[in-house]
């Protein structure tokens, strides 16, 4: 990668990519994989699935370059294809989202940006998140443990804001209940803005989760 190259944004590099530079998808995929791996964990529970899917968007990516939209953000664009990724596999493994996430995992699988796996409540939210709907789960860790806005993640899935909400909603709920035993406050992803509630994780005013025909929920 040369220097010119990691000074370009995201949108600039997607052009040059386009334009036949070598380099320059090679220099995103670096710059976004932490990422991607961290939301593909997290919504399929499963390391070798998660790798599998975060492969599976990086070359749907690279693919379908032509339609990123110059004026979109190339993360909120690449996310809705890692969720895509995600989602695919899990139906065509028929994961069930209740086999908990295994500790080991939950506490070594890493990632800078991965507020949740950088504690030592790790492990309990790791199997929690497993737990609840793959809706509910995509929905809460694009929101409280990657700090996306409401509506980019609106953007990302493909619905509605208030679904968003909706879904993050429910799934605090659902958390509330398996982590009962955790002291109030504590949040899921210490996102910014997130206000935890008495023994609810990550409790924030915005709200999000996956790709979903259902125009709207309640």
């Amino acid at each position: 990668m040369s220097d010119l190259h990691g000074e370009l944004d995201d949108a600039a590099l997607m052009a040059r990519h386009l334009s036949g530079d070598g380099a320059a998808f090679g220099v995103l995929v670096a710059r976004h994989r932490d990422r991607a791996w961290s939301v593909a964990l997290r919504t399929t529970g499963d390391p070798t699935e998660a790798s599998d899917a975060v492969q599976d968007a990086f070359l749907s990516a690279y693919r379908s370059a032509a339609t990123f939209r110059a004026d979109a953000k190339f993360s909120t664009w690449l996310h809705r294809i890692v969720v895509n990724a995600c989602l695919d596999r899990m139906r065509r493994a028929r994961v069930r989202a209740t086999v908990p996430l295994d500790e080991s995992v939950a506490a070594t699988a890493v990632d800078p940006y991965d507020a949740i796996a950088a504690s030592d409540l790790a492990a309990d939210i790791g199997a929690a998140l497993a737990r609840i709907s793959a809706d509910q789960r995509v929905a809460i860790v694009l929101v409280d443990v990657h700090g996306m806005a409401v509506d980019e993640v609106a953007e990302v899935l493909g619905v509605p804001a208030g679904t968003v909400k909706s879904r993050c909603h429910r799934g605090r709920a659902a958390l509330a209940l398996q982590l009962g035993h955790l002291r109030p406050g504590r949040a899921v992803g210490g996102a910014p803005g997130a206000a935890g509630t008495p023994g609810a994780p990550g409790a924030s005013k915005d709200s999000t989760t996956p790709p979903d025909p259902t125009p709207s929920e309640t």
